[in-house]
């Protein structure tokens, strides 16, 4: 059996999909833009915002499934530039620690939606 995972503090989805699934004592959370959940308005102004926000999307997915970022052992990141990858990196490190942080890749794609600069998707694990 699968979970619906749902929660009003990250995006609600804007097709057929759902924010994250819960199956088999795994979460998988659909990628995440930075949306706010508050007004549904894009966090583009600066690389380093727009990643804070789909970090803060992708923390308020965990917390409903009652997991947080320590619980993290897959990323995947999606970028429109290449160049931001320092940029990106110094925001996603604040959120893992170093010694523990999940496996990750990050690769440049031709677009994203929204046109956005990143979005960020994930797997979790219960213990």
């Amino acid at each position: 059996m699968k979970k619906i995972i749902r929660t009003d503090k990250a995006p609600a989805p804007v097709g057929p999909y759902n924010q994250a699934i819960i199956h088999n004592s795994t979460l998988y959370v659909s990628g995440q833009i930075a949306l706010d959940p508050e007004n549904g308005q894009l966090i583009t102004e600066d690389i380093e915002s727009e990643t804070h926000q789909v970090m803060k999307n992708l923390q308020a997915i965990l917390e409903e499934a009652g997991l947080t970022f320590a619980d993290v052992v897959k990323v995947s990141i999606f970028v429109s530039d290449i160049n931001n990858y320092g940029k990106i990196n110094g925001v996603y490190a604040a959120y893992f620690d170093e010694a523990t942080a999940p496996a990750r890749e990050l690769v440049q794609v031709a677009n994203l939606p929204k046109f956005v600069n990143v979005e960020i998707s994930l797997i979790a694990a219960f213990d």
